[in-house]
This record gives C-alpha cells, structure tokens and sequence, in this order.
C-alpha cells in the first residue's frame, strides 16, 4: 500500500461525462492516486455535489466534492494537487490550452488521459460512430447502422455517451426501450433528443455513469454494440470499427477542437455528412483536409434530406422554430434543421425568438451569440423547461416547427401547433456505408479466428 507522502492527488475538469468515466476506469482502484474533486462547466445545474461512494468505492467513503470549474485554482492551492486531468470534449484548443495554464500557475502537471487507458475492451464488435465537432449528424449514422444490422439479423444496441446530470445513484446503469422508460428515469430534454429516436425504431438504448457494469449487461442481449458518441468525444468502449463524421457545412472544423481532431486521426472510415446541402468549393475544402490529415482513410459522402411532417401547416405562417439543443450551444451552429427546413418554404415567415425570451432565455442568447433566429431546445431541469415554454407561448406566432429529434409537443404544452422536421442519413454514393461495415465486420470476426 502507498504510503501518504507517495500518494499522488488529482482533480479531474469534466461536464458529468467524460470525467466521470476517466475516474472508474484509470483512478478509482489506484491506491497511489487520491481524487480531491472534479470540477464542473459547461452544463448547469451540475456542479455543487458529490459523486457518491456508490460509485467512488471503497476507497472514498464519503463520496467526492463536484465544485464549479471556476475554484479550480483554489482547489490546487489548498490541497497541494499533483495533476489535473482535463476531461472535457467538444472544446477548442485555446479553452484546451486556458485550463492548462490555470493548472501550470498552481504548479501542478496538466495530463489528458488517452483511448489506451480509457477504452474498455468488450466481447462482442463494437462499432463506434464519432464526430469532429457537436452537431455533425452522427447520431443519425449510429441510427441508421443500428437499423440496417438489425435488419440483417444482428441482436443490436446502441450505447450513449453519458449525460448523468440527476441523481447519479439512480443512473448508473440506465436501460431504454420504451417511452415509459424515460418518464421514469425525468429523462431531460437533451436526453430525450438522443434516446427517443433509438426508442421510435424500436431499438434499445444503453447509458447512465459505469460503462463497465453498462458494457456487461448489454453484452447480455447483442452481439454487436453500435457506440453513439457524444459531443465529439472518442468511444468509451475499443472500437472494432470506428466511423468518424464531418460536416461538410463545416469544412474548417475538421482540426480545431478536441478531442475531435484526435477522434478523427483514429478513423478506420470517414464520413462526409449534410453533403447534400454542402456547396462544391465545401466539399472541395473537406476533402483537401481529409487528405492533408488522413490521407490513408477512406471517405464517402452522405446526405441528411430534410423533410416537413405537415408542410402546408405553415404555409403563410409565423412560425418559431426549435432547434436541438447541444447542437446550436456548444455545437456552435447558428441553426439547425428546422430552420432548413422552414428556409425551404419560402412563404413562412420566421419570428426570432428573442422577442419573447425570458430573462433566462435571453443570457442564452448573450452567451452563444453565433446563434440564428432559433430557439435552443434547453431543459436540463425543470426550471429550464419552464423557461423554453414560457419564450414560446409569449411569441406572436402561428405554429412551432420542431427541428430537435424528441416530440416537442409531449415534452412541453405549448398553445400553438408543433410541426415536426425529420431528417435521416442516406447514402450519395456506391459503394454505401454498409458496403464499409461489413466489410470492417468480417475482418473482426476472422481476426479473432
């Protein structure tokens, strides 16, 4: 056993996600390494509480502080730490390089923790599906494999990155395959977004905080996993494929953030998404960065074809639109599909939505001032779903058009019409996504032979 002076102390900077896993997976059982905190940002409502013992472990009795990202320093300073380990994803390197010279000043190591030490092994293929930057049309890639593997006889799930922003002792291994699932877990908005679509296809979604326990049980009922990353962070689980998607709406995105520039450096096939609405000189600038970075890696084009559930019903309409919520914050994207959507009708009329916002709603809009004319779909609690509701029924408006994937109108009762814009990948090209996967598939299965 380590003694005192050899034990090494660490505070680990994360958003209720990556953090955490970094945590179970390198520290928890490591006698020579004492946590004294994480600290929290980006996400409100997360910081100011513990991480429970439930999950810390034996060596932490009574659980581990979760303070605000911005006591990081005093946190260094009055308990000596050794190393900060930066935890957080889908930020650009100079918010990378901030908190790596918050930590030098104190004196401490700044580390970022690596796929070799991070990724848990799994006994059946995984595939992962990850992206460069939030927003990229990932999640409807991992949607359509799940569909397609499905159809071909595989037993699949999709596993979630995490978003354990309640009750963490309620969320450590968190099933879904129904509606009534999510009501019982008070599945958040942004929860909702990533979960209902999986759910309405009749799959089975995996996520909560131990993706050890997540990874065993859902071993239990597939044979292929189908890793559905989050924000553009690379997969908790080692990969056996690993898809890597780029927007072509944004073709300078491909090397500016991490871990996503790292992620995309990983990839075994890259897909080339929203090529469809892509100008030439996009894709011309995509595929140059492609070349430069990863030359060697095959690259197809797909297509994310936006359509109206009810087209006619803002036909000369004022309308709102709702837009996905991480998408258009952290994602850094002025707007989203809804808004291509109702840009497609040239008779609507689009009411900005911060002529009604709330006060809460409009700070929003001060911090993320790249947004467009849209409304963030924001409901991590209660009080922010309020708020959502609040800005909408206050707008001079005929209709909302709901470009976030969950079903707006069961999430919030609101006084108008809620038209729904849906959108899907779809292939541009031969040989298709599948053609890659199974092809990826194959080899696995005759590597492990």
């Amino acid at each position: 056993m380590a003694s005192a002076c050899d034990v090494k102390r660490v505070v680990i900077c994360g958003a209720a996600g990556r953090d955490f896993h970094n945590f179970n997976a390198v520290y928890r059982d490591d006698a020579t390494v004492q946590v004294v905190a994480f600290t929290a940002t980006q996400i409100p409502g997360i910081d100011d509480r513990r991480y429970p013992a439930e999950l810390a472990g034996q060596r932490y009795p009574e659980g581990i502080p979760i303070v605000p990202d911005e006591q990081l320093e005093t946190l260094c300073l009055t308990h000596d730490v050794d190393q900060v380990a930066f935890s957080y994803s889908d930020v650009d390197y100079r918010q990378v390089m901030q908190h790596a010279t918050r930590t030098l000043a104190c004196g401490a190591d700044f580390i970022l923790l690596g796929p070799d030490r991070t990724m848990l092994p799994a006994r059946v293929p995984v595939i992962a599906v990850c992206a460069v930057r939030t927003g990229c049309g990932k999640s409807q890639i991992a949607r359509y494999l799940v569909n397609a593997l499905s159809r071909a006889g595989h037993r699949t799930v999709a596993m979630r990155h995490p978003m354990p922003y309640g009750d963490l002792t309620r969320q450590i291994v968190q099933r879904f395959a129904s509606m009534a699932d999510l009501d019982a877990a008070a599945c958040t908005l942004e929860e909702r977004e990533e979960y209902e679509p999986h759910i309405n296809n009749g799959g089975i979604v995996y996520a909560g905080v131990d993706y050890q326990r997540i990874m065993e049980q859902a071993q239990t009922e597939a044979d292929i996993i189908i890793w559905d990353g989050g924000n553009n962070d690379f997969s908790f689980l080692r990969p056996d494929v690993q898809i890597v998607v780029v927007d072509a709406l944004r073709p300078d995105h491909l090397d500016t953030h991490y871990p996503g520039a790292a992620v995309l450096r990983h990839a075994d096939l890259v897909v080339i998404s929203k090529a469809d609405a892509a100008s030439p000189e996009q894709l011309d600038t995509v595929r140059r960065e492609l070349h430069r970075t990863v030359p060697n890696v095959p690259h197809l084009l797909g297509a994310s074809p936006v359509t109206l559930a009810e087209p006619d019903a803002i036909k000369n309409k004022r309308v709102l639109i709702v837009e996905d919520g991480p998408t258009i914050t952290h994602g850094g994207m002025p707007h989203g599909a809804g808004y291509q959507a109702v840009s497609n009708r040239s008779s609507a009329i689009i009411v900005d939505p911060r002529a009604s916002a709330t006060p809460a709603i409009a700070e929003l809009y001060e911090t993320y001032r790249h947004i467009g004319p849209v409304l963030p779909a924001m409901g991590y609690n209660p009080a922010q779903l309020e708020q959502l509701k609040t800005t909408i029924n206050a707008a001079d408006i005929d209709a909302v058009v709901a470009g976030t994937p969950i079903d707006l109108a069961r999430a919030l009762d609101v006084r108008v019409p809620v038209v729904r814009a849906h959108y899907q990948f779809r292939d541009m090209e031969e040989p298709g996504l599948m053609h890659y996967v199974n092809g990826f598939l194959q080899a696995a299965v005759q590597s492990t032979n």
